[in-house]
């Protein structure tokens, strides 16, 4: 299953690259202009890792890393099959667990799983998934440490139907709500969780290949969400994604060899 930042007046845009970077381990962490208007001010990151290590029984999937996420960020993880990139976002979200390091977080989280499997019988719609974004879930809620947060979760649950069917609109599927969930295909069901996800309007929103089993159009409708996810409400989103139209939209890119690479 599967978290309003503008211009200031000196014309810094929120969506820079050098919004998301890494960071050396020993250095205090940098925190980007995203100021919405003059004076400037400066965000905290959402999510910070520090002389992150990951290892499997057998490999050493992630090395020594370390990175800020600001919000109102839009920024992409790829690298080839294998280098690590899920474990990282996973890692990043609380999915999983560091070997060694450190993970701060603030705020709330939302976590969308690549390729999510409905198992047959499952007596649930469409809408029904997405409403469960809308109470207190594995991800939700339970990252929150800012009272806006908490307060804005509550009022989403208090209308869970109608928030559901506004982000299965924005994801195209609304006119499918009621169908049951095992009776679409991978790409529907992909875009169900993906308004999982969205339904939250977690702080840091975290996608694991959202855009897999979907055609072209489909992808561009989910690039776009996300620039607004990131650029219009000001959440930090990050993509895990082999589309290189993904990686040109983002505006931080994290290329991941088992290392950060670049």
């Amino acid at each position: 299953m599967a978290a309003r930042l503008g211009h200031n007046d000196n014309g810094y845009q929120p969506h820079q690259k050098e919004l998301m970077y890494p960071s050396a381990p020993d250095a205090a962490p940098r925190s980007p202009v995203v100021g919405t208007s003059s004076p400037l001010v400066r965000a905290s990151p959402l999510v910070s890792a520090r002389d992150l290590h990951v290892h499997y029984p057998e490999t050493h999937v992630l090395h020594d890393i370390s990175v800020d996420l600001a919000p109102g960020t839009f920024a992409a993880v790829t690298g080839p099959n294998g280098s690590g990139k899920s474990t990282l976002v996973e890692t990043l979200a609380g999915v999983r667990t560091p070997t060694s390091g450190r993970v701060d977080r603030t705020g709330t989280v939302a976590f969308v799983a690549q390729n999510p499997e409905a198992p047959a019988g499952l007596p649930l719609t469409a809408l029904d998934a997405v409403r469960i974004g809308t109470r207190r879930g594995p991800f939700g809620l339970r990252a929150s440490a800012r009272g806006e947060s908490a307060r804005r979760g509550s009022a989403r649950r208090g209308s869970g139907t109608a928030a559901a069917l506004e982000a299965l609109a924005r994801v195209g599927m609304d006119a499918l709500a009621r169908r049951p969930i095992t009776a679409l295909s991978g790409g529907q069901r992909q875009r169900v969780f993906l308004a999982q996800g969205l339904v939250q309007e977690a702080d840091l929103l975290v996608l694991d290949e959202a855009g897999t089993g979907l055609d072209a159009d489909s992808r561009a409708t989910v690039r776009s969400l996300l620039g607004e996810e990131a650029h219009a409400r000001g959440a930090a989103v990050l993509l895990v994604t082999h589309d290189e139209e993904d990686v040109r939209a983002a505006d931080a890119v994290w290329r991941l060899d088992g290392r950060l690479v670049a």
